[in-house]
């Protein structure tokens, strides 16, 4: 297993509350020691249906699921938990040792926000967890929208934040420079990539290059637009380049996705 990293900074996800449901002890152990180093408050679960029960009871942040587990799976966990009201909408991250297109398509169909492979990269885990916690402000209703993103960001850094946010998502097909962004909400590069980083724990890029993924993905799940429109809407200069950064990011095409969709339909 990867070691677990000390030096990253903890502040990111300080204090917030994750549950870790996985039969294997020794990823258990590695997972709740990375995030108790990061602040995280930690429950585990040693197989679905505990993890289901805890879910209902704790309400956590986020969810860290193992897929292949005995009593019941992570598949069916996931599902009931996306059938109650109370736990539908708390992101659920996927463990696994080998995930498969098809495999990634019935989670994602599921409920599932991403997939983490094993052995972990905690480096991975930390962006995961940051982008999936922090980055969606349309989770759970907009409960972050009046409130800084993240302990160590001050009320200035939440405005330029939330400020940029407004303005790349309203242009998701763009890539700006960033000083021309910076200039835009009234500050330099620096600061900008300041606040990014202390209200998100990523680049500005970073967070471009998710947000055009994760619409991807509703376009092709939700919608029959193409995918040469689809690359072309979200700035990717070919149905191409759109397709390779797509299977880099969920582990399957876009296609794959798309005719998963269609045959449930």
């Amino acid at each position: 297993m990867t070691e677990c990293a000390t030096a990253l900074p903890t502040t990111h996800l300080h204090g917030l509350r994750v549950l870790i449901v996985d039969d294997n002890d020794e990823d258990r152990m590695l997972l709740t020691d990375f995030l108790s180093q990061q602040g995280c408050r930690v429950y585990i679960a040693k197989d679905g249906r505990d993890g289901c029960r805890k879910a209902q009871t704790v309400l956590p942040d986020l969810i860290l699921m193992d897929v292949a587990m005995p009593i019941r799976n992570g598949l069916a966990a996931c599902r009931l938990l996306k059938a109650h009201q109370a736990t539908r909408l708390i992101p659920l991250i996927f463990l696994t040792t080998a995930a498969l297109p098809r495999e990634r398509v019935e989670g994602l169909t599921a409920g599932a926000v991403d997939y983490v492979t094993k052995p972990f990269d905690f480096e991975e885990v930390r962006l995961r967890l940051s982008i999936h916690l922090k980055v969606d402000l349309d989770v759970k209703g907009n409960q972050f929208e009046d409130a800084p993103l993240d302990a160590a960001a001050d009320v200035l850094d939440t405005m330029l934040f939330r400020a940029t946010r407004k303005l790349l998502l309203e242009h998701l097909h763009e890539t700006p420079e960033l000083a021309v962004l910076a200039e835009s909400v009234g500050c330099h590069s620096r600061r900008l990539t300041l606040a990014f980083r202390r209200c998100v724990g990523v680049t500005m890029f970073d967070f471009l290059r998710e947000e055009r993924m994760k619409e991807a993905r509703r376009l092709l799940s939700d919608t029959a637009v193409d995918v040469h429109t689809i690359a072309t809407t979200l700035g990717f200069s070919s149905t191409g380049n759109f397709s390779t950064a797509f299977r880099e990011r969920f582990g399957l095409s876009p296609s794959s996705l798309r005719q998963s969709q269609e045959g449930r339909a």
